[in-house]
């Protein structure tokens, strides 16, 4: 199946899904990426980047386009969002932006709209793109490193092919390094590399970073990986590291009985202060983790697990809504809760098999999932499907509220938990979750085709087990029933427990956004943190002297009744405030054994916790 080549709004890729994954695969393979024309054939017409880092000082990251061939209607745009489900309009980076044709006559740029430029018979465009944003959703040039997120700074050409693209480097520091999954190809430039891929697509989902980085490479179950690491030593172990990844990524390979690449890379930052979590990509993750990983080696390994699976779900086995993708404007799709949310079963599950967390944490984590669930209102008001689609909102404070959202992270981890447990039932523990993704595995990403949505999965679920499952979707994924937990547990020889606690209360509660800072949603109108001035959208930098690294875990240290300092970002301004804590009750959940737990039961949690299914059906 060929798609149509995109309308001038449209950009998305001109191959079929499965053409332009074994194009990517096979270039990294060979290191060799050939340029393709539009309609497949080898051809000569390229896109070229050339990137300088030279302006460090002043976090300027200079970009020059050559084209080859030119239009007088030629229109270049950028894209407005990336790696988070969150318009961010990345043309506010651009500054100084010329094109000249092929005698070097200036071709003045008609702005267009917001994020497109007009540059009729232009064969080369400049400009300069602003890299001051952390973490792995963003760009970043300072004197310590570069990474960058290239579709936030790489414009496309509107409306036309775009395949055979090139990329150079320059200005690169002495000392410094280039970790990126491209392949390279030989350069007619003596001592300058030339990284290529054969669509746009595919050149930006390849994360790049330039350092004075360290490296370890290990190999296992048929492939070859990579750990780029530019952090303070002091703050981790690479064997370490390299230990857990290879846990992890033996596991999840076998798991799917699939690996779909033979070269993969981690690229790892470790801060002190809050952390951004992990982006995926086709062939690479890139991951910020809290430093030192020492202290939090499980929160490593969770991100980790999930930024590898998404390698298969997501990346390969991908709901139809996210096609084609339209970097103009929000992509609605109502699977995230799926796609991101059953990420997070797996992962849980991987450390388990793993062997790197125990059934007692991945119990209680499974337990604090539920109180996340179950402590906000809107999961009475707002499916797993709507917050799938409003995740485009998540950059609103206001949203954050616990009576106006639920995330899809989380009920969506709850689901594929209760998917999994209702799979093994239905099959009398013959089949489980691992069923259902070797099954989609084989029938969307090897085929080459994109699933229906919820529908896809239900249809999956149906087809493994030979049961329906129309009941299960339309009452938890589409519907707002309260999820009966014990119905479920109970297959496995759990019950959910309940308990009311008291606990110290800031007065206000928080979320984090992609940087990772705890912003205010909601302040009590009664509590002291009012009366303090505290509001809405303010940036929480400091508790007691202390960066926020994780704000609901530095608040269980503190006590009712005493007081907080805390330091709050508010518009470019700095404000000191001083809040005496109240109390609030909760309620905390807890998984815990039925009594007189059958051998049925007992055999069902064993191959449940193995993530497999049982060796023969339960009577």
């Amino acid at each position: 199946m060929k798609r149509q080549l995109a309308t001038a709004a449209l950009f998305f890729v001109t191959f079929t899904f499965l053409s332009v994954q074994r194009l990517l695969a096979q270039a990294i393979s060979e290191q060799t990426c050939p340029a393709f024309t539009h309609s497949g054939a080898v051809g000569s017409d390229d896109w070229k980047y050339d990137i300088s880092l030279a302006d460090r000082q002043a976090q300027i990251v200079h970009v020059r386009i050559g084209l080859n061939p030119t239009s007088p209607d030629l229109k270049v745009q950028l894209p407005v969002w990336n790696a988070l489900y969150q318009v961010r309009d990345f043309s506010q980076f651009i500054q100084n932006l010329r094109a000249a044709d092929i005698n070097g006559v200036t071709v003045m740029p008609v702005v267009v709209d917001k994020t497109t430029w007009r540059v009729p018979n232009a064969t080369t465009i400049d400009y300069d793109f602003v890299a001051e944003m952390p973490g792995p959703f963003g760009a970043e040039l300072n004197f310590n490193h570069a990474f960058l997120n290239l579709a936030m700074l790489l414009m496309y050409p509107v409306g036309a092919p775009r395949e055979g693209m090139r990329l150079r480097f320059a200005g690169v520091p002495a000392g410094w390094r280039i970790a990126t999954p491209l392949p390279t190809v030989p350069s007619p430039d003596q001592g300058q590399t030339t990284y290529c891929a054969p669509t746009y697509d595919l050149m930006v989902d390849s994360p790049v970073e330039i350092s004075n980085f360290r490296e370890k490479d290990f190999d296992t179950s048929g492939g070859h990986f990579r750990i780029i690491v530019d952090a303070d030593q002091q703050n981790y172990s690479m064997d370490d590291l390299s230990r857990i990844l290879q846990k992890i990524v033996a596991s999840e390979i076998s798991w799917m009985d699939d690996r779909p690449f033979q070269q993969y890379m981690f690229i790892y930052h470790f801060p002190r202060g809050p952390a951004h979590g992990g982006m995926e990509h086709a062939y690479a993750t890139a991951i910020e983790a809290r430093a030192p990983v020492q202290e939090d080696r499980i929160g490593f390994a969770s991100v980790s697990a999930h930024e590898f699976f998404h390698l298969w779900n997501v990346k390969r086995i991908r709901p139809q809504s996210m096609q084609p993708i339209d970097y103009t404007k929000e992509n609605y799709s109502p699977s995230l809760w799926f796609s991101e949310g059953v990420t997070s079963t797996v992962a849980d599950s991987t450390l388990v098999r793993a062997g790197l967390i125990t059934e007692k944490q991945f119990l209680s984590r499974l337990a604090a999932e539920i109180g996340e669930l179950q402590s906000r209102p809107a999961h009475l008001t707002q499916t797993a499907e709507a917050s799938s689609i409003d995740a485009w909102l998540e950059k609103y404070p206001a949203y954050h509220a616990p009576e106006r959202s639920i995330s899809y992270y989380n009920k969506g981890e709850l689901l594929g938990i209760l998917l999994d447990l209702e799979i093994r039932e239905a099959s009398s523990g013959t089949k489980s979750l691992r069923e259902l993704f070797q099954w989609m595995n084989e029938q969307y990403s090897k085929q080459g085709r994109y699933f229906p949505d919820a529908a896809g999965v239900e249809q999956a679920a149906e087809a493994i087990t030979g049961k329906t499952f129309e009941s299960f979707f339309q009452s938890y994924v589409s519907g707002l029933k309260e999820i009966p937990y014990d119905d479920f547990f109970r297959t496995v020889g759990l019950k959910l427990k309940q308990k009311r606690v008291t606990v110290a209360d800031p007065g206000f509660t928080t979320s984090s956004n992609f940087s990772g800072a705890a912003i205010v949603d909601s302040v009590d109108p009664g509590s002291d943190a009012a009366r303090q001035g505290i509001r809405p959208g303010d940036v929480i930098r400091q508790i007691n002297g202390e960066p926020v690294t994780s704000f609901a875990s530095q608040m269980s240290s503190v006590e009712p009744g005493n007081s907080m300092r805390l330091s709050i970002g508010r518009g470019g301004y700095v404000l000191d405030v001083q809040v005496i804590l109240g109390t609030r009750s909760r309620t905390e959940y807890e998984l815990a054994n039925v009594s007189h737990m059958t051998s049925a039961q007992r055999v069902r949690r064993d191959a449940w916790l193995r993530g497999e299914a049982e060796s023969a059906p339960t009577h």
